[in-house]
This record gives C-alpha cells, sequence and structure tokens, in this order.
C-alpha cells in the first residue's frame, strides 16, 4: 500500500513539473523575436528610389542638324559680264576651270549622247559640265548641312561659279535663275535671258541647271 502510494505521489510531483515547466517556457518562444523576419520586413518597407533618367537628345536631333549653307549671292558681284553663246563650249568650259576628266560617253538630261567635262577630281565634291548636240547642262554638288566644312566651302564656290556663267548665257536674269534654285525653287520650260531652260533645280545633295540649244537659236532669229 505504502509503495503504491509513494508510486502514486511520486508520478503527481513529475507531472506538476512538467506543467510548470512547459507553462514557463511557452510564452518565452512566443515572445522572441525573429531578427532576420524583423530585417527583411524593415527592407521591404523602405522605399525604393527611383533612378534618374538619362538626358535625351530629342532623337539626336542636336548632332544631327548641323549648320546650314549659307550662299551670300549678293556678294558674288553685278558688274557686267561678256556674253557668250551656248555654242561657245570652249569659253563656257574656261569659266569653270581647268578640265579634269572628259567622257566622251555619257548622256545628256534626255539620255542622248555627250560629253561629260569633270572640273573636279572623282572623291571631291563634283563640277560638272554636259554637253550634247540638244542640250548644255550644268551640274555641281549641293552641300548638306551635315557635311564638313571644306564640302560646303567648294558647294558655295561651284554655285559661284554656275552664276556668273548662267550671268554670261542669260545676263542679270541668269544670275537670279540661280539665287532662285539655291533658295529650293524649281524652274520647267521657261524662257528667261534668251535661254529656253528645260529645268533648273537643287535638291538631294545635286544642283542641275538644263538649257534647251534650240531655245537660244530662236531666241537669236526672234
Amino acid at each position: 500500500m505504502w509503495n503504491n502510494s509513494l508510486q502514486t505521489f511520486a508520478v503527481g510531483i513529475m507531472m506538476a513539473a512538467g506543467v510548470s515547466l512547459s507553462a514557463c517556457n511557452g510564452p518565452t518562444q512566443e515572445v522572441t523575436p525573429d531578427v532576420a523576419d524583423s530585417d527583411n520586413t524593415t527592407e521591404q518597407a523602405r522605399p525604393v528610389q527611383a533612378s534618374p533618367a538619362p538626358e535625351t537628345d530629342l532623337d539626336g536631333a542636336t548632332a544631327e542638324q548641323g549648320t546650314p549653307v549659307k550662299y551670300d549671292v549678293s556678294s558674288w558681284g553685278d558688274k557686267q559680264v561678256q556674253p557668250i553663246s551656248i555654242q561657245e563650249v570652249d569659253q563656257i568650259k574656261s569659266t569653270f576651270g581647268k578640265v579634269v576628266t572628259t567622257d566622251e560617253n555619257s548622256l545628256d538630261y534626255a539620255s542622248n549622247p555627250a560629253v561629260k567635262y569633270r572640273f573636279m577630281d572623282t572623291d571631291a565634291p563634283y563640277l560638272d559640265l554636259i554637253d550634247s548636240e540638244k542640250y548644255l547642262e550644268l551640274g555641281w554638288y549641293f552641300a548638306n548641312p551635315t557635311d564638313s566644312d571644306k564640302e560646303k566651302e567648294l558647294s558655295k564656290a561651284h554655285a559661284k561659279k554656275s552664276y556668273q556663267l548662267a550671268r554670261q548665257l542669260m545676263n542679270d536674269d541668269g544670275g537670279k535663275v540661280i539665287s532662285d534654285m539655291l533658295r529650293g525653287q524649281i524652274i520647267k520650260n521657261k524662257t528667261i535671258g534668251g535661254q529656253k531652260i528645260e529645268l533648273g533645280k537643287c535638291e538631294f545633295y545635286s544642283c542641275m541647271l538644263v538649257l534647251n540649244k534650240s531655245g537660244e537659236q530662236q531666241a537669236e532669229d526672234s
């Protein structure tokens, strides 16, 4: 009996002690903060700073626009010039300068056989004179705003020579024709200064003035 009572008493003490320990440890586990979770929460709550947007260039417009070419036509002179006929090819060539190359198998404005006189090297902005039985064509490089300064200066020099030649062929009216072309005007099928202009224009890196030789003959006969 004593033994049974002693065993019962001992078991009761052990159970009470277990319950007591559980009660003590339980609250401790519940209030212990999870350091890792706390740090993560802080990181997630911190606002993310936006990276500064890179400066743009409006689709590169500033870099690509360049400086427009200015043709100071008023400074090219309005003194009287020696008139020449559209048939006087040698005198016309002398106005443009020294012929660098001659192509006797070229074509004119209407794809007729012609001779092309080139007054510049192949790799330089061109200045050409194309002569055929029916047409005389002046052609030169029309510089773009993004071209180099050297290319722009050559383009202006070519335009000045064409201006002088046009005045020799059509008097002061010829100078006005070149001036109008450089400002973007297109001239078609007009008789100006005794010459019939088939086409005169400056666009897409090229200027061309095409004169119909038969137009001068009719002007001379009239």
